[in-house]
């Protein structure tokens, strides 16, 4: 059974850094995992700490991403599933819902939601995992499209910075994206190895924090009613 909200028509929205972190975790995963999507709580702490393919690399535990997850929801671009056979509650995005687009467009979105600002060859690059793409022309013409979008600009291609031969690409529904180039350009410089982990603090209202502290009830519940239901069958 799936807990479905009512779909949304396409919005304009800004996340913070850490927000598009889970959602582009969950994108990534339903693309390259397909057998283990929706993902539990615990996948999805996995798939927001993990050190290759994310640029900042991220240290945060299962109720900084339930905080995420809880902001959103409330955007209409998340939710949770229960399906017959789950043991436990897991996530799955609602991306295309809310911004409808072609899979190789989602797919560069994605990678701008997990990595930060790139150049159109390195996003072809990067995003050949998640969806089929065109070639370098045609990676540039969805980009441009993205930037020109009437119901507002997905993407932002950034000036030029001195060294770099061609200008990066920014998702600008990520909040102060198009301000990030410069750090994103040396992180990113750097080898996997010399990039330490970002502690995130997400501070929440007190109403938000109360449906957290609900939510994590709810879950407990639910694992314990599991518990008992396996212990009732000899399991």
């Amino acid at each position: 059974m799936e807990n479905e909200e009512t779909g949304s028509s396409e919005i304009e929205l800004t996340l913070t850094v850490f927000e598009a972190r889970v959602l582009g975790a969950l994108m990534e995963k339903e693309a390259t995992t397909p057998d283990v999507y929706p993902l539990s709580l615990n996948s999805l702490v996995n798939a927001c700490n993990q050190k290759n393919n994310r640029n900042p690399v991220m240290a945060v535990d299962e109720e900084q991403v339930l905080a995420a997850l809880e902001l959103l929801k409330d955007k209409h671009l998340i939710t949770l599933y229960s399906g017959a056979n789950a043991r436990a509650l897991k996530y799955r995005h609602k991306f295309a819902e809310i911004w409808p687009v072609e899979p190789a467009a989602q797919a560069m979105m994605c990678e701008l939601l997990l990595r930060g600002s790139q150049t159109a060859a390195g996003l072809r690059g990067n995003c050949e995992r998640l969806a089929a793409m065109p070639d370098l022309a045609g990676v540039e013409e969805i980009l441009t499209d993205l930037a020109a979008r009437p119901g507002g600009a997905m993407v932002k291609k950034l000036a030029r910075q001195p060294g770099q031969k061609e200008g990066r690409w920014a998702a600008l529904i990520v909040e102060g994206a198009d301000q990030l180039e410069s750090a994103s350009h040396h992180v990113s410089a750097a080898s996997p190895a010399a990039q330490a982990p970002v502690a995130v603090e997400m501070k929440l209202p007190e109403e938000a924090e109360t449906r957290i502290a609900a939510l994590e009830a709810e879950v407990a519940a639910l694992r314990s009613e599991l518990s008992a239901l396996r212990e009732s069958l000899g399991g």
